[in-house]
């Protein structure tokens, strides 16, 4: 993330009034990137940090900023949700999601009230630019490109859905009329599909790749 911000060289010219930023990220050093990425923006007149959903709300509340830069996962809460409480209590706030191990869908992403997603990976310059585009109104989604080897079927779906709502395959089992062995089938199948080892990690990736509602 440092390395990305530090190729940031170009202050973009705008004529746009000037604009209050929130980063929304629970890495020390993602505020001080941004501070400096953004500080040096002459359509930036304030750069805001908030470490948790409760401290983005307070400020959200007190600044009314223009545009909020939010982590797909702020420690242990969902960028996505905190992106939905943002938009609840500060409707005027465009919400621009950044992560960099994963991915949101686009589609996902407009349904949680966000107006775009952006890599850490990306240079300074052009999450600069994203910040300043979302905040004239504008989206931001680059192209798809994370996607499951192999389709999930409607049952791994449904599995998929009981287990992100912390089901154990028991109960799982009971909700869908399956055996437990059958469930762990199920569910050991659409783990190799998603490429991950536990219940954990395929519900991050569900959420990342839009599978989750």
């Amino acid at each position: 993330m440092a390395s990305a911000l530090g190729r940031a060289h170009r202050a973009i010219v705008s004529d746009a009034p000037a604009r209050r930023i929130l980063v929304v990220d629970d890495h020390e050093v993602v505020h001080w990137g941004f501070r400096l990425l953004l500080g040096s923006q002459p359509w930036v007149e304030r750069c805001l940090a908030a470490r948790n959903g409760e401290q983005a709300l307070e400020l959200a509340r007190r600044y009314d900023p223009h545009v909020a830069l939010v982590d797909l996962f702020v420690g242990e809460e969902s960028g996505a949700e905190i992106c939905m409480r943002l938009r609840e209590i500060s409707p005027m706030t465009r919400v621009l999601l950044i992560s960099g191990a994963g991915r949101i869908s686009a589609a996902a992403a407009r349904e949680a009230g966000a107006s775009g997603f952006v890599s850490k990976e990306w240079s300074g310059d052009e999450v600069a630019r994203a910040v300043h585009d979302v905040g004239l109104g504008m989206t931001v989604f680059p192209p798809a490109s994370e996607t499951p080897v192999t389709p999930l079927s409607p049952r791994e779906r449904e599995i998929l859905e009981l287990i992100a709502s912390g089901a154990t395959n028991r109960e799982i089992g009971e909700s869908l009329h399956l055996s437990p062995h059958t469930v762990k089938e199920h569910a050991s199948s659409l783990f190799r599909k998603l490429k991950v080892r536990n219940r954990a990690e395929a519900v991050q990736r569900a959420q990342r790749l839009g599978l989750l509602a």
